[in-house]
């Protein structure tokens, strides 16, 4: 791939590769041509669904599936087409298909999708697994239609295999900002903490997430991958759903959000991807994530609301 000079802003820390970067980092992707009992952990870059049957059965402890949306995009040269919903979910179906076999029956699996694949995306998984929940998130950034209502979010559909499985609630609970503080007869707080910096509440998760930042070109984790997600809400996955030394398996990874988080929060993984481009990327994100387990959003084992841990910070 031919490099291109771009002229960046001061502040713009949007992760891009050079060609020796790319020299370094193909040696690091793993290639598998035969049936193998144990299963890798890094990138294969790889058709998923063609080298599923190669990968050991059952195991599997989280499984985080982000495939093409029913849209048409350009995935650095690899284009999926929108199709009809019916074809979607036959595509879907034939993905689920080949990848159960790898899943624990201890195992949960989250699938995300917008409004449209959404309707694909239950009546799929529900023939399978035990949907338990459907997640909606907040995409703060968008844009405009002149005819339809703007999209501002998307869905993450959270299924399990079995009534066994794993939620962690006390690791993915929210800290919130404290409006109208109640307080008990005497005085004392009532289920919230009074701080130099403002009142604060740690709360239940909810299946409504507004607190979530897409990745933009001043935050380091940022790529030109076209459909990023932040580590931020793929780290409330890990979390809820998989315990230190858990397998996790992304097998459309992108540019490597779920590997990258799973490998700060002591997990195993395994990230598939077709494209060399975003498979590099995410082995160079490893790369720096052996230095730095930073995740935006997420300190002292608590999420924080958009925009509250930065005015926290300025004070300690």
């Amino acid at each position: 791939m031919t490099d291109i000079k771009k002229n960046k802003a001061a502040r713009n820390r949007t992760l891009t590769l050079g060609e020796l970067d790319r020299q370094r980092l193909r040696p690091r992707l793993i290639s598998i041509h035969k049936v193998i009992s144990s299963p890798p952990t890094g990138t294969i870059q790889a058709d998923s669904l063609s080298i599923a049957a190669l990968l050991p059965d059952r195991f599997v402890d989280l499984l985080i599936l982000d495939p093409p949306y029913n849209l048409s995009k350009n995935f650095n040269g690899l284009k999926f087409e929108r199709r009809s919903v019916e074809e979607y979910s036959a595509w879907l179906e034939s993905a689920i298909v080949t990848l159960k076999p790898l899943l624990k029956p201890t195992a949960s699996l989250y699938i995300c999708g917008d409004w449209l694949s959404s309707a694909s995306i239950f009546a799929v998984a529900s023939n399978h697994f035990t949907v338990r929940n459907r997640i909606t998130w907040e995409r703060e950034k968008g844009r405009g239609a002149r005819a339809n209502w703007k999209n501002s979010s998307e869905d993450i559909w959270f299924c399990t295999v079995s009534n066994e499985y794993t939620f962690n609630l006390d690791a993915v609970k929210l800290r919130r900002r404290v409006l109208a503080p109640y307080r008990t007869i005497d005085k004392s707080p009532k289920d919230w903490e009074a701080t130099e910096q403002g009142n604060f509440r740690d709360t239940h998760p909810s299946n409504f997430w507004t607190d979530i930042t897409i990745p933009f070109w001043s935050m380091p984790e940022n790529t030109e991958h076209p459909t990023q997600k932040s580590e931020k809400l793929i780290a409330k996955l890990i979390l809820a759903s998989s315990n230190p030394g858990d397998f996790v398996l992304d097998p459309f990874v992108g540019s490597g959000t779920t590997s990258v988080v799973a490998k700060k929060l002591d997990r195993r993984y395994l990230g598939i991807d077709l494209n060399e481009e975003y498979c590099l990327l995410t082995e160079r994100r490893l790369e720096l994530a052996e230095s730095d387990r930073r995740i935006q959003g997420w300190s002292d084992g608590v999420f924080w609301e958009r925009n509250t841990l930065a005015v926290q910070q300025r004070f300690q």
